[in-house]
C-alpha cells in the first residue's frame, strides 16, 4: 500500500466532506461545499488529497496571495492519523509554494486544539506574536449577512447624528 499525494478534482467532492466532517474541521458557518466551490473558483493547485487504497485518507487546502502561504482543511482519517500523512501532505504542499517563490507560510489554530499545535510545532512551525482578527463576510447558515447588521448599525447611528 503506497500513499498518493495529487491534486483534488471534483470527483473527490463528497469524500473530502467526509473526511473533514470525520475529523471535526466543518462548523456551521462554514459549508463544506461552499469552501470548496470558493477555493475550486481560484485555482486547485494547492488543494490536495491523500490516496491510499484507492480512498482519500487525507486532504490539505492551501493557498498563496502572492505574499503568504495558508494553510486550510488539514486533516487525517482518524485511523490513519500519526503515520505520517499529515507530514507528507505539508511537504508536498510547502513544496508547491517554494515553486511560486512563497517564503511563509500561515496558518490559523483553534486556540483549544492542542494536538494540532504539537503536530505543527514538530513539523517547524513556531507560534508568532500576532493577534488574528477576522470578520465575516458571508455565514453559510444563511439569513442575516453579519455585514448587513453592520451596515444597519452604521444606518442607525448617521440618522442619530444627522436627527
Amino acid at each position: 500500500m503506497s500513499l498518493t499525494i495529487r491534486t483534488f478534482t471534483e470527483i473527490d467532492r463528497n469524500a473530502v466532506v467526509r473526511l473533514w466532517t470525520e475529523c471535526g474541521l466543518v462548523y456551521p458557518q462554514n459549508d463544506p461545499h461552499r469552501d470548496i466551490d470558493r477555493k475550486t473558483a481560484h485555482g486547485l493547485e494547492y488543494f490536495l488529497v491523500a490516496i491510499l487504497d484507492r480512498s482519500i485518507v487525507g486532504s490539505v487546502m492551501g493557498g498563496y496571495e502572492g505574499h503568504r502561504g495558508w494553510v486550510n482543511y488539514l486533516a487525517v482519517a482518524p485511523q490513519h492519523q500519526r503515520n505520517g500523512i499529515a507530514r507528507e501532505l505539508m511537504d508536498e504542499l510547502e513544496r508547491r509554494l517554494r515553486r511560486v517563490g512563497c517564503a511563509k507560510i500561515n496558518l490559523q489554530i483553534r486556540s483549544n486544539n492542542t494536538s494540532v499545535m504539537e503536530f505543527y510545532r514538530r513539523i517547524g512551525f513556531v507560534q508568532d506574536e500576532v493577534i488574528c482578527m477576522g470578520r465575516r463576510l458571508i455565514d453559510d447558515r444563511g439569513g442575516d449577512r453579519p455585514d448587513a447588521r453592520l451596515e444597519a448599525a452604521e444606518d442607525a447611528t448617521a440618522e442619530a447624528l444627522r436627527g
